[in-house]
């Protein structure tokens, strides 16, 4: 009996890193590097959250979770404004749509410096691949609608609460106006994905240098958190010597804000921000290096 063809994605094809891409990205740098930070709020006393401690034991509300993640809205992502602006390094806000109901100074204050606004549902006490057709249409187009119509400029990318998604969730970003996704973490350089009615870049968005996995559920400590941002940073500049890639370092300001963590975060970002263009590094955002791939070159 002959053994069944595995189901696929079909978004793309399998392409080996070894398959060389020969164009650089801007100044003729060889390693884009972006730091995504993720301002998230969350329902108080339903949905999902993560936590600093196990739920609490006569359920609802679980106020000592609740308030671990809402110091990263009042203090912790303040601290990261401060911290990016003395290194001068530039940032992709991935932004529950939910924090312009609830404390709207703050995303303003990252979009005032510059930083480029992401899409990432409209909070993550929800799952977005548990919902409805409709109600994930709505969904993606209405948090794409909330953010154009409070700062006149739609995101061009998105990254799903959780990175939960449907089937049809690469069709239904495509279809409300998206270019890419944060979604897919399959790769060190950018991929077109198909969808139903045109192309999608899939841009690469760390889930290991991601203080929620790394921090929070594996319980790595900071110091070798940092660790493994500069072992990262340095072994992917090396690689790039013969091809351009992508790093990405997620951030969460209720864990990696916290004073402890946030002072060795603050050196690693400034001993690596010592690396410009001049060494080949390209400090950008996600929509930046979307927008400088050429499309009909990416498989």
């Amino acid at each position: 009996m002959p053994l069944n063809h595995l189901r696929h994605h079909e978004r793309f094809d399998y392409r080996p890193i070894t398959d060389r891409d020969d164009f650089r990205w801007p100044g003729d740098t060889r390693l884009a590097v972006y730091v995504g930070i993720n301002l998230e709020h969350f329902a108080f006393g339903e949905g999902r959250g993560p936590g600093i401690a196990p739920p609490a034991p006569e359920g609802e509300p679980d106020v000592l979770n609740y308030a671990w993640r809402e110091y990263g809205n009042r203090v912790g992502a303040w601290r990261f404004l401060e911290m990016l602006e003395a290194l001068s390094l530039p940032a992709g806000v991935i932004a529950n749509t939910s924090i312009l109901d609830h404390c709207p100074e703050l995303l303003e204050a990252f979009m005032a410096r510059g930083d480029e606004l992401i899409g990432h549902g409209h909070t993550n006490a929800e799952r977005q691949g548990l919902m409805s057709p409709s109600e994930e249409t709505a969904l993606i187009k209405r948090c794409r609608e909330r953010m154009a119509n409070h700062f006149g400029t739609a995101p061009e990318g998105w990254l799903s609460p959780w990175i939960s998604e449907s089937d049809r969730t690469p069709d239904l970003l495509q279809e409300a106006g998206f270019s890419y996704t944060l979604n897919w973490s399959h790769d060190d350089r950018p991929t077109a994905m198909r969808t139903r009615h045109g192309q999608l870049l899939s841009i690469p968005y760390p889930q290991e240098l991601n203080d929620i996995p790394t921090i929070s559920t594996h319980r790595v400590s900071m110091n070798e958190f940092a660790t493994m941002m500069r072992d990262q940073f340095f072994e992917l500049l090396e690689q790039s010597r013969h091809q351009p890639l992508v790093m990405g370092i997620a951030l969460h300001p209720w864990l990696t804000g916290q004073p402890f963590r946030l002072r060795l975060l603050r050196k690693v970002l400034a001993d690596l921000a010592e690396h410009r263009e001049a060494e080949g590094v390209w400090w950008t955002t996600p929509g930046a290096i979307a927008r400088h791939v050429t499309r009909p070159s990416i498989t």
